[in-house]
């Protein structure tokens, strides 16, 4: 005869899996297996004179450079792309005027890699810098 502790215990590991074997929404739009709990996002917002051509034309100069630029979607100026093993999601939009830059990365086994993140954020907006630079030039 089950006991009330032992079908709580049940029960409680039965809630632990069913968070643990989640799906994750990517910044394009798309879907991903992955513990929805933890952060896997770094946004960053930029304002003049930064545009959303400039910001997307760095983050596939990056994104090529880090590792393998795989998708691109133009439309909603979104790229994803390999970087070691980490799946990486990049997207550029507006936010009130200023431009909004959020990168995304995943690892093989879903869970989460930020500071990979955050170093393809940086680089992302030095190459915006040089590339301002070399238009002002």
């Amino acid at each position: 005869m089950m006991t009330i502790r032992m079908f709580l215990k049940t029960m409680a590991l039965f809630c632990f899996a069913a968070i643990l074997a989640g799906c994750v929404g990517t910044v394009d739009g798309g879907k991903k297996m992955g513990n929805p709990m933890v952060t896997d996002k770094i946004t960053s917002t930029y304002e003049a004179p930064v545009t959303m051509d400039i910001a997307f034309q760095a983050a596939k100069k990056v994104l090529a450079t880090m590792g393998n630029l795989y998708g691109e979607n133009t439309i909603t100026l979104s790229l994803q792309g390999k970087v070691d093993t980490s799946t990486v999601y990049v997207k550029v939009d507006d936010a009130e005027g200023n431009v909004r830059v959020t990168t995304q990365v995943r690892t093989k086994g879903g869970g989460t890699n930020i500071p990979l993140a955050s170093e393809i954020d940086k680089r992302i907006a030095l190459q915006m810098t040089v590339d301002i630079n070399e238009v002002v030039e």
